[in-house]
């Protein structure tokens, strides 16, 4: 990363980071949270949950904290009133693309998307439910992938492509239709390249993947990916 650093305002605090950073980044490490499902250190950023949307003084529109780099003199606005109801409509929103039961998820009590809708006040969606029936891949000896509960976040596929280096996982088609695949479509036993490493079902959010009988509270760590490339670099 570049020894320049930059100077800008994040909810009206000065703050001193390194060029390149991201807003979230930015926020972050100055004690600031903006909230994310996507989001994911270790990893690439995608922005594609939207959830953490901020504004900058001065623009028209809002932009993706975890995609968006900070400039100088640049003033970020993270908790407005229109961005908590921006946020609170776009849980709305995941919710009701797919089957979203808290009460019978394994995630449950443990689920970042639960626990956004719960912080920001969502206890309903004003949007029409679609009740998915996907079937639930168990094929594996131990790893299951449920697609109904699936928000499309895409953290089982970037830990499973940038940090165990196999890409078993990847997305099919777009918009409501899109799914978690392995391989060429295959059934997860029939995976010619999943190492079992497990990674997929750590990082994912809420419970479209998970261990077969192992607690929830066991298999959640969603801080392997940066501990494992903090580990990599080590001289």
């Amino acid at each position: 990363m570049s020894a320049l650093t930059v100077k800008l305002k994040i909810d009206n605090i000065e703050v001193e980071v390194p060029e390149g950073t991201t807003i979230l980044k930015a926020a972050r490490d100055n004690g600031i949270e903006i909230p994310t499902l996507c989001s994911l250190e270790g990893l690439t950023n995608y922005g594609g949950c939207r959830l953490c949307l901020v504004e900058v003084k001065g623009a028209p529109k809002l932009f993706p904290a975890c995609t968006t780099p900070v400039s100088a003199g640049m003033e970020v606005i993270t908790n407005s009133e229109q961005l908590r109801e921006y946020r609170k409509m776009t849980i709305q929103l995941l919710l009701s693309e797919r089957t979203h039961v808290c009460s019978v998820c394994v995630a449950n009590d443990h689920c970042e998307l639960q626990s956004l809708a719960n912080k920001l006040g969502v206890d309903h969606s004003i949007f029409e439910r679609n009740w998915t029936r996907k079937e639930i891949d168990s094929s594996h000896d131990f790893l299951v992938i449920d697609r109904n509960r699936c928000i499309l976040c895409t953290r089982c596929i970037r830990v499973c492509d940038e940090i165990e280096g196999v890409h078993t996982l990847d997305l099919k088609q777009r918009g409501r239709k899109a799914e978690v695949i392995m391989d060429l479509d295959e059934d997860w036993v029939n995976s010619c390249s999943c190492t079992s490493c497990r990674k997929c079902a750590k990082v994912c959010p809420v419970g479209a993947i998970y261990i077969e009988g192992e607690p929830i509270t066991r298999t959640k760590n969603k801080d392997v990916a940066e501990f494992i490339l903090t580990r990599r670099q080590r001289k």
